[in-house]
């Protein structure tokens, strides 16, 4: 099969030990992002299959309409950049491992060192240091201090597991099915929403957004959270309500926000006014970035493209097109 790779910024796939399950085929790695979707188009002209990095391209209706000869498109967890319903009418099956085993360890890993940069003033400290200033000021020890999380999920577990090694008290909240597993499998429940938001001193979200969770954090929940708290946000921006995070650091009632999400991405406006406020600490959505994770990620990835080709697709997301 011809199988193109869209999105590999930095040409890590193949030096991978996952990228050998493509022997056979004949692949092109597309090491920058096309956002014109006429050149788009134009490059995938001869794809029989297309392969996602994570939510780099969105797959358009008009996209798929100019790629007569594409056949399957393989990727991993959710896809709200993907139209499934036009992959649909123009018989392209979608290949997407959503329930894939285990927690995504690079992201949590992520979550951790941006609570530890911002308790401790790591970003500030290091700037000041190199400036020749020394200390530019006192940060705050995690022994014995809250920490929230929103969702309870594999991510968040293991960042809870990172927060009790630290000597951190964990509480959670979530929605009613989360916060009852939690409840049964002998965890803190916060009272109320309220109670959750209003006493932790660390705050962090790791829900999957969907139609249902966007906006789940709102300005009032911002509001709020105690004068010196932290927010972290390593899941999606749209988790929180448009332009409250913003409004919050304004209006002080945030500490700090550690983020490695935004709303428009990339974002390389160093102007913008919340990646430019001195109370953001920021990362360029690299939760998931790190080697161990891409030849997890795209082992599954590549086996649904092998699977394809032996005639016994695997998690299809559109199954009625696939004729064998």
């Amino acid at each position: 099969m011809k199988v193109h790779i869209l999105d590999d910024w930095f040409d890590t796939l193949r030096s991978l030990p996952s990228f050998d399950l493509l022997a056979g085929h004949e692949v092109t790695v597309w090491t920058d992002h096309q956002p014109d979707e006429t050149v788009l188009a134009d490059r995938l002209q001869d794809a029989d299959c297309v392969v996602l990095f994570r939510e780099r391209t969105k797959v358009t209706r008009g996209l798929l309409e100019r790629l007569p000869n594409l056949r399957l498109i393989s990727q991993r967890g959710a896809y709200p950049h993907v139209d499934v319903a036009a992959c649909t009418d123009n018989g392209v099956l979608l290949c997407s491992n959503k329930g894939a085993d285990g927690a995504n360890h690079a992201a949590a890993e992520l979550t951790f060192a941006l609570i530890l940069a911002a308790m401790r003033q790591l970003p500030q400290q290091m700037a000041s240091a190199k400036a020749g200033n020394w200390q530019m000021g006192v940060g705050r020890s995690l022994r014995g201090r809250r920490l929230g999380l929103y969702g309870y999920g594999r991510i968040g577990r293991v960042v809870a597991d990172y927060a009790r090694a630290f000597g951190m008290e964990v509480v959670w909240w979530g929605s009613d099915a989360g916060r009852t597993r939690a409840k049964g499998d002998g965890e803190t429940v916060a009272e109320s929403r309220q109670a959750f938001f209003g006493t932790c001193d660390v705050v962090s979200l790791h829900l999957r957004l969907t139609p249902e969770t966007r906006g789940s954090v709102t300005a009032e929940d911002l509001s709020a959270m105690p004068p010196r708290s932290i927010l972290v946000n390593t899941s999606r921006a749209g988790l929180i309500a448009e332009g409250a995070l913003l409004q919050a650091l304004n209006a002080g009632h945030l500490g700090t926000a550690a983020v490695d999400v935004f709303d428009t991405e990339p974002l390389t406006n160093p102007n913008d006014p919340l990646l430019s406020h001195p109370k953001l600490i920021a990362t360029p959505h690299i939760g998931f970035v790190t080697e161990d994770e891409f030849d997890k990620q795209f082992a599954d990835i590549f086996a649904q493209v092998n699977a394809y080709a032996a005639g016994a697709p695997i998690h299809m997301i559109n199954p009625s097109v696939y004729v064998p």
